[in-house]
């Protein structure tokens, strides 16, 4: 619980502190870019800070290319 409040601590002093310079600039694009990495990063650390497994997104690769690789080894090798 107080590794999720000092992430979103955080999150809101990151936000705080780079929203009104954008929004200066009238950087729209990247107030939005911006928001939605803080907002993946914010999930992604409270996730690690509850002990919750993340998946590796290497492994969701490796499910797509499995096939295709056993298929041209078998190929080669005959």
């Amino acid at each position: 619980m107080w590794a999720t409040l000092g992430i979103v601590s955080a999150a809101i002093l990151i936000f705080m502190a780079e929203a009104p310079s954008l929004l200066k600039n009238k950087a729209k694009r990247e107030l939005w870019v911006f928001s939605v990495l803080l907002v993946i990063g914010v999930g992604l650390s409270i996730t690690r800070g509850l002990n919750v497994s993340i998946p590796n997104p290497l492994d969701v690769l490796i499910i797509v290319y499995k096939p295709l690789s056993d298929l041209l080894t078998s190929l080669l090798n005959s």
